[in-house]
């Protein structure tokens, strides 16, 4: 009998083994480990800022960026590291190494799903969370994702809190970090009812260290808004509105809003034409201190919105003047855009893009009203292989007094900036 149980427990053993490595080969058949990567090299000419001291009002350089993605996905798990390598040529201070991303997801065949780490995230239009992929340094967040995404009802939570380093004592102070919050709770719903149609809401809270002094407390601002994406056949309509509300890092209220309206008509195989509009809400006492000098307004509320996360480069003019770069005094006087654009592609290959953007501030600046002038771009992509492309730009800012007041400029009204950018996205392996 002894003999017998080490006969069926070695059968027992075997079987088990047998399965196991049935499984193990099945699952190794439906796994993938892949790696791409994504390499540019650009070079720009901007003219008509501020005179440096030597006199000249021009600035030429060339940057790049490589960037490696190593992504392993089967049924239950997704990992993606990429790592990259960014920088101006030739300066020793600014070639930098570093993580883009890095993050570890699990899943389910019901459409539940975990992400923990440092991602890139991609919300409706990418105004208020996106991966702003023109800057050298992508946007990234070190965050929690977990949701659901069915075939129309998808659900995202975000959770995230940052601090500077593992410290032993001093609490929980979070200044000067590698985000600009301090801890983050978002949810988004998107629900598709047509494969024409869908729309989009979501809720935002920030906490954000204090920065008066003495004082170790966070402040929280929240967003809400709505998202609707109508696209019948050729034509496309998009429409948005944001409410931010709460108290900023140093206790002022915040009431702000934003909004806007996009549309999109595919003509034929090779005329787009687009047209849209956006209001942003501004500070009402917005001024400009003189040069070399303080401004003496006491601030009580922030009017002016935020737009968070956003793609910046993607809506306020190829320039970015706005958004990306600050205005001297520290408040924002909020931006209008009216803005049209036509593209034409004569081949599969290549692609060219003119717009024009009539931009205005929200508030009146120095009594000197809102208009802000007129932003001219043209760009062209051509595809020269599948992985390939060679991309350039030309954009022209005729501006204004005001314009010339919140930048800082003396020849507003030849403001130039060119681009050209050679584009590499190679896929290096897939097993």
């Amino acid at each position: 009998m002894k003999y017998g149980n080490k006969i069926i427990c070695t059968i027992l053993g075997a079987c088990f083994v047998v399965i196991c490595a049935a499984q193990t080969d099945s699952l190794s058949r439906k796994s993938h480990f892949s790696g791409s990567a994504v390499s540019w090299a650009r070079g720009e000419i901007r003219d008509g800022a501020l005179p440096a001291e030597n006199g000249e009002d021009f600035a030429a350089f060339l940057m790049g960026k490589t960037s490696l993605k190593l992504e392993y996905t089967n049924p239950w798990l997704d990992v993606r590291f990429s790592p990259k390598f960014f920088g101006v040529w030739g300066s020793s201070s600014s070639g930098k190494m570093g993580v883009e991303e890095a993050w570890f997801g699990l899943k389910s065949p019901a459409g539940l799903f975990v992400r923990v780490g440092r991602q890139a995230l991609s919300y409706d239009d990418q105004r208020i969370i996106g991966d702003d992929d023109w800057a050298m340094a992508p946007i990234t967040h070190d965050v929690v994702k977990a949701g659901f995404e069915g075939k129309k009802h998808k659900v995202h939570l975000l959770l995230a809190f940052n601090q500077n380093d593992e410290n032993l004592n001093g609490g929980t102070v979070y200044l000067n970090g590698g985000q600009d919050y301090k801890s983050m709770q978002t949810l988004w719903y998107h629900y598709d009812p047509l494969p024409w149609l869908g729309g989009s809401v979501i809720a935002m809270n920030m906490g954000m260290q204090s920065r008066r002094k003495g004082e170790n407390k966070s402040y929280f601002q929240q967003l809400f808004g709505a998202y609707l994406d109508f696209h019948p056949k050729n034509f496309g309509f998009q429409a948005s509105y944001y409410l931010q509300t709460g108290k900023n890092e140093y206790a002022l209220p915040i009431h702000a809003w934003m909004a806007s309206a996009e549309s999109n008509w595919q003509i034929n195989r090779q005329i787009g034409i687009n047209a849209g509009y956006f209001h942003m809400s501004g500070d009402p006492l917005f001024f400009v201190p003189p040069e070399h000098a303080f401004g003496l307004a006491q601030k009580t509320e922030v009017r002016g919105f935020n737009p968070m996360f956003g793609s910046h480069h993607k809506f306020y003019g190829a320039m970015d003047f706005f958004y990306v770069t600050t205005y001297y005094g520290g408040n924002t006087p909020g931006l209008q855009d009216l803005h049209i654009s036509a593209t034409w592609s004569p081949m599969k290959s290549l692609d060219v893009k003119g717009a024009c953007h009539y931009l205005a501030t929200s508030v009146s600046v120095d009594d000197k009203g809102r208009s802000l002038g007129h932003e001219w771009e043209l760009s062209v992509n051509w595809k020269l292989a599948s992985n390939v492309s060679l991309q350039a730009g030309y954009s022209f800012m005729h501006g204004t007094e005001i314009m010339t007041l919140l930048k800082r400029s003396d020849e507003h009204n030849r403001l130039r900036w060119g681009w050209i950018m050679l584009v590499v996205t190679p896929e290096l392996f897939k097993l």
